[in-house]
Protein backbone atom coordinates (compact mmCIF):
# COMPACT_ATOMS: atom_id res chain seq x y z
CA UNK A 1 0.00 0.00 0.00
CA UNK A 2 1.46 3.45 -0.50
CA UNK A 3 1.57 6.56 1.36
CA UNK A 4 -1.34 8.32 -1.12
CA UNK A 5 -3.13 4.59 -0.21
CA UNK A 6 -2.34 5.29 3.17
CA UNK A 7 -4.01 8.87 3.69
CA UNK A 8 -6.86 8.04 1.70
CA UNK A 9 -10.85 8.65 2.64
CA UNK A 10 -10.56 5.22 4.90
CA UNK A 11 -7.90 6.32 7.07
CA UNK A 12 -9.39 9.99 7.64
CA UNK A 13 -12.40 8.96 8.58
CA UNK A 14 -10.32 6.32 10.82
CA UNK A 15 -8.48 8.98 12.00
CA UNK A 16 -11.53 11.37 12.65
CA UNK A 17 -13.25 8.86 14.74
CA UNK A 18 -10.07 8.20 16.49
CA UNK A 19 -9.74 11.72 17.47
CA UNK A 20 -12.89 12.30 18.37
CA UNK A 21 -13.61 10.18 20.59
CA UNK A 22 -10.58 11.26 22.78
CA UNK A 23 -11.95 14.88 22.68
CA UNK A 24 -15.63 13.95 23.69
CA UNK A 25 -17.62 16.54 23.88
CA UNK A 26 -14.90 19.32 22.73
CA UNK A 27 -15.69 20.59 19.28
CA UNK A 28 -13.05 22.37 17.97
CA UNK A 29 -13.80 25.35 15.67
CA UNK A 30 -9.76 26.50 15.56
CA UNK A 31 -6.59 24.19 14.45
CA UNK A 32 -3.56 25.36 15.15
CA UNK A 33 -0.42 24.23 13.17
CA UNK A 34 2.99 24.51 15.05
CA UNK A 35 6.31 25.15 12.95
CA UNK A 36 9.41 24.11 14.15
CA UNK A 37 10.84 25.51 17.46
CA UNK A 38 7.52 26.68 18.39
CA UNK A 39 5.91 23.75 19.95
CA UNK A 40 5.82 25.62 23.53
CA UNK A 41 2.37 27.50 22.03
CA UNK A 42 0.73 24.10 22.93
CA UNK A 43 1.10 24.10 26.22
CA UNK A 44 -0.65 27.66 26.84
CA UNK A 45 -3.90 25.36 25.69
CA UNK A 46 -6.43 24.60 28.76
CA UNK A 47 -7.85 21.39 29.99
CA UNK A 48 -5.59 19.87 27.63
CA UNK A 49 -6.18 16.50 25.82
CA UNK A 50 -3.06 15.20 24.67
CA UNK A 51 -3.40 12.88 21.94
CA UNK A 52 -0.02 10.96 20.20
CA UNK A 53 0.75 10.47 16.81
CA UNK A 54 0.77 6.92 17.56
CA UNK A 55 -2.73 6.40 18.60
CA UNK A 56 -4.44 8.53 15.57
CA UNK A 57 -4.99 5.88 11.92
CA UNK A 58 -2.27 7.05 9.57
CA UNK A 59 -0.45 9.32 11.07
CA UNK A 60 3.57 8.41 11.53
CA UNK A 61 5.89 9.57 14.03
CA UNK A 62 7.45 13.39 13.10
CA UNK A 63 10.58 13.11 11.73
CA UNK A 64 12.28 16.52 12.32
CA UNK A 65 13.46 17.97 15.50
CA UNK A 66 11.70 20.59 17.20
CA UNK A 67 8.26 18.49 16.43
CA UNK A 68 6.68 16.83 19.03
CA UNK A 69 4.57 14.49 17.24
CA UNK A 70 0.35 15.16 19.33
CA UNK A 71 -2.48 16.61 19.05
CA UNK A 72 -3.73 19.11 21.83
CA UNK A 73 -7.13 19.55 22.41
CA UNK A 74 -8.76 22.29 24.30
CA UNK A 75 -9.50 25.54 24.94
CA UNK A 76 -7.38 29.06 24.05
CA UNK A 77 -9.24 32.25 24.49
CA UNK A 78 -12.65 30.17 25.55
CA UNK A 79 -12.16 29.15 21.62
CA UNK A 80 -11.84 25.07 21.18
CA UNK A 81 -9.16 24.49 19.67
CA UNK A 82 -7.04 21.47 18.13
CA UNK A 83 -3.19 22.27 18.18
CA UNK A 84 -0.72 20.04 16.24
CA UNK A 85 2.29 19.70 17.84
CA UNK A 86 4.83 18.41 14.58
CA UNK A 87 3.46 17.95 11.18
CA UNK A 88 4.58 16.00 7.93
CA UNK A 89 7.14 17.43 6.00
CA UNK A 90 7.92 16.09 1.92
CA UNK A 91 11.36 15.98 2.53
CA UNK A 92 11.02 12.92 5.15
CA UNK A 93 9.73 11.07 1.90
CA UNK A 94 6.14 11.91 2.75
CA UNK A 95 3.40 11.99 0.01
CA UNK A 96 1.55 15.28 -0.12
CA UNK A 97 -1.92 13.67 0.55
CA UNK A 98 0.03 12.71 4.06
CA UNK A 99 0.93 15.69 4.53
CA UNK A 100 -2.35 17.13 4.22
CA UNK A 101 -4.01 14.76 6.55
CA UNK A 102 -4.40 16.47 9.24
CA UNK A 103 -5.56 19.18 7.75
CA UNK A 104 -8.05 17.07 6.41
CA UNK A 105 -8.84 15.49 9.45
CA UNK A 106 -9.46 19.06 11.13
CA UNK A 107 -11.94 19.97 8.23
CA UNK A 108 -14.43 16.37 9.35
CA UNK A 109 -13.98 17.30 12.98
CA UNK A 110 -15.64 20.79 12.05
CA UNK A 111 -13.07 23.26 12.19
CA UNK A 112 -13.50 26.22 10.22
CA UNK A 113 -10.04 27.98 10.44
CA UNK A 114 -6.73 26.94 10.66
CA UNK A 115 -3.56 29.06 11.69
CA UNK A 116 -0.23 27.52 9.98
CA UNK A 117 3.20 28.60 11.35
CA UNK A 118 6.58 27.82 10.50
CA UNK A 119 10.23 28.60 10.83
CA UNK A 120 11.42 30.18 7.97
CA UNK A 121 14.88 31.94 6.09
CA UNK A 122 14.23 35.72 5.64
CA UNK A 123 14.93 36.74 2.23
CA UNK A 124 13.79 40.23 2.69
CA UNK A 125 16.88 42.45 3.02
CA UNK A 126 15.26 44.45 5.69
CA UNK A 127 14.26 41.36 7.95
CA UNK A 128 16.37 41.38 11.21
CA UNK A 129 15.97 37.47 12.84
CA UNK A 130 14.54 36.66 14.88
CA UNK A 131 11.02 38.30 13.67
CA UNK A 132 7.50 37.71 12.43
CA UNK A 133 5.92 37.68 9.63
CA UNK A 134 2.23 37.44 8.81
CA UNK A 135 1.87 35.83 5.31
CA UNK A 136 0.02 37.38 2.58
CA UNK A 137 0.81 34.75 -0.11
CA UNK A 138 2.77 31.69 -1.35
CA UNK A 139 4.45 30.53 -3.98
CA UNK A 140 4.86 26.39 -4.15
CA UNK A 141 7.82 25.64 -5.13
CA UNK A 142 7.74 21.81 -3.47
CA UNK A 143 6.08 21.32 -7.08
CA UNK A 144 4.02 18.62 -5.00
CA UNK A 145 0.47 19.47 -4.49
CA UNK A 146 -1.99 17.21 -1.95
CA UNK A 147 -4.81 17.38 -4.77
CA UNK A 148 -3.45 14.98 -7.50
CA UNK A 149 -5.77 12.31 -7.74
CA UNK A 150 -8.50 11.28 -7.30
CA UNK A 151 -11.15 14.36 -5.68
CA UNK A 152 -11.22 14.00 -1.57
CA UNK A 153 -15.00 14.15 -0.69
CA UNK A 154 -16.39 17.37 0.33
CA UNK A 155 -13.32 18.89 -1.69
CA UNK A 156 -13.69 21.22 -4.92
CA UNK A 157 -11.54 20.06 -7.65
CA UNK A 158 -10.24 23.51 -8.92
CA UNK A 159 -9.93 25.52 -5.52
CA UNK A 160 -9.68 29.44 -5.48
CA UNK A 161 -6.08 30.53 -4.57
CA UNK A 162 -6.48 34.32 -5.64
CA UNK A 163 -6.51 34.63 -1.83
CA UNK A 164 -5.39 31.71 -0.11
CA UNK A 165 -4.87 33.28 3.47
CA UNK A 166 -7.87 35.27 4.50
CA UNK A 167 -7.48 39.04 3.89
CA UNK A 168 -9.91 39.91 7.32
CA UNK A 169 -8.19 37.57 9.25
CA UNK A 170 -4.89 39.06 7.78
CA UNK A 171 -6.47 42.53 9.15
CA UNK A 172 -7.19 41.06 12.16
CA UNK A 173 -3.77 40.19 13.18
CA UNK A 174 -2.57 43.32 12.15
CA UNK A 175 -4.84 45.31 14.29
CA UNK A 176 -3.64 42.64 17.07
CA UNK A 177 -0.07 43.36 16.64
CA UNK A 178 -0.80 47.14 16.41
CA UNK A 179 -2.50 46.86 19.96
CA UNK A 180 0.21 44.70 21.86
CA UNK A 181 3.04 46.91 20.15
CA UNK A 182 4.36 43.19 18.52
CA UNK A 183 6.78 43.89 15.18
CA UNK A 184 4.76 42.16 12.55
CA UNK A 185 6.05 41.91 8.99
CA UNK A 186 3.94 41.08 6.18
CA UNK A 187 4.66 39.01 2.64
CA UNK A 188 5.31 36.23 0.70
CA UNK A 189 6.21 32.51 1.30
CA UNK A 190 8.10 30.35 -0.60
CA UNK A 191 8.10 26.97 -0.09
CA UNK A 192 10.87 24.29 -1.42
CA UNK A 193 11.22 20.73 -1.07
CA UNK A 194 14.50 20.55 0.78
CA UNK A 195 15.76 19.00 3.02
CA UNK A 196 18.98 20.77 2.25
CA UNK A 197 18.87 24.83 2.87
CA UNK A 198 18.48 26.69 -0.31
CA UNK A 199 22.14 27.78 -1.89
CA UNK A 200 22.64 31.33 -2.47
CA UNK A 201 21.85 31.15 -6.29
CA UNK A 202 18.78 30.30 -5.08
CA UNK A 203 17.94 32.72 -3.24
CA UNK A 204 18.67 35.31 -5.44
CA UNK A 205 16.26 33.64 -7.65
CA UNK A 206 13.60 33.63 -5.10
CA UNK A 207 14.29 37.15 -4.19
CA UNK A 208 13.88 38.18 -8.11
CA UNK A 209 10.63 36.12 -8.25
CA UNK A 210 8.62 38.27 -5.17
CA UNK A 211 9.56 35.63 -2.43
CA UNK A 212 10.16 37.32 0.95
CA UNK A 213 10.96 34.38 3.01
CA UNK A 214 11.10 30.35 2.51
CA UNK A 215 11.10 27.49 4.11
CA UNK A 216 9.73 23.61 3.98
CA UNK A 217 6.32 23.05 4.80
CA UNK A 218 2.76 24.87 4.84
CA UNK A 219 1.69 24.79 1.31
CA UNK A 220 0.62 21.30 1.31
CA UNK A 221 -1.69 22.09 4.64
CA UNK A 222 -2.91 25.48 2.77
CA UNK A 223 -3.76 24.51 -0.47
CA UNK A 224 -5.77 21.33 1.19
CA UNK A 225 -7.26 23.76 3.99
CA UNK A 226 -8.92 25.77 0.66
CA UNK A 227 -10.14 22.90 -0.99
CA UNK A 228 -12.49 22.50 2.04
CA UNK A 229 -13.28 25.82 1.86
CA UNK A 230 -11.70 26.20 5.39
CA UNK A 231 -10.28 30.44 6.48
CA UNK A 232 -6.12 30.18 6.59
CA UNK A 233 -3.90 32.39 8.85
CA UNK A 234 -0.07 31.87 8.65
CA UNK A 235 2.78 33.34 10.28
CA UNK A 236 5.93 32.84 9.49
CA UNK A 237 8.87 32.94 12.61
CA UNK A 238 12.08 34.44 10.59
CA UNK A 239 14.57 32.70 12.22
CA UNK A 240 17.57 33.53 10.08
CA UNK A 241 19.02 35.38 6.78
CA UNK A 242 18.83 33.12 3.80
CA UNK A 243 21.69 31.67 2.24
CA UNK A 244 23.77 34.19 0.85
CA UNK A 245 22.50 37.16 2.69
CA UNK A 246 25.35 36.76 5.41
CA UNK A 247 28.48 35.21 5.83
CA UNK A 248 26.88 33.19 9.06
CA UNK A 249 26.28 29.45 8.18
CA UNK A 250 22.89 27.75 8.45
CA UNK A 251 21.59 25.11 11.15
CA UNK A 252 18.67 23.60 11.99
CA UNK A 253 19.96 23.89 16.00
CA UNK A 254 19.90 27.63 15.41
CA UNK A 255 16.86 27.81 13.73
CA UNK A 256 14.84 25.67 16.60
CA UNK A 257 16.68 28.36 19.36
CA UNK A 258 15.49 31.42 16.94
CA UNK A 259 11.85 29.83 17.39
CA UNK A 260 11.95 29.74 20.84
CA UNK A 261 12.79 33.58 20.95
CA UNK A 262 9.54 34.84 19.30
CA UNK A 263 7.27 31.86 20.56
CA UNK A 264 6.13 34.29 23.03
CA UNK A 265 4.85 37.08 20.50
CA UNK A 266 3.62 34.49 17.90
CA UNK A 267 1.11 33.26 20.83
CA UNK A 268 0.42 36.48 22.10
CA UNK A 269 -0.95 37.29 18.39
CA UNK A 270 -2.52 33.89 18.06
CA UNK A 271 -4.61 34.28 21.59
CA UNK A 272 -5.57 38.21 20.44
CA UNK A 273 -6.98 36.76 17.35
CA UNK A 274 -8.75 33.94 18.91
CA UNK A 275 -10.12 36.98 21.32
CA UNK A 276 -11.32 38.97 18.40
CA UNK A 277 -12.95 35.97 16.12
Amino acid sequence: MTKQERAGSGTLLAAAEAVAKRLGKLKPQVAIVLGSGLAGVADAVRDPVRIPYREIPGFPEPGAPGHKGELVGGTLESTPVLVQSGRFHLYEGQAPALAALPTRLFATLGVKTIVVTNAAGGIRRSFRPPTLMLIADHINLMFRNPLVGPVEEGEERFPDMSDPYDPALRALARQVARDERIPLEEGVYAALLGPSFESPAEIRMLERIGADAVGMSTVPEVIAARARGLRCLGFSSITNVASGLSAQKLSHLEVLEAGKQVAGQLEQLIRGVLKRL
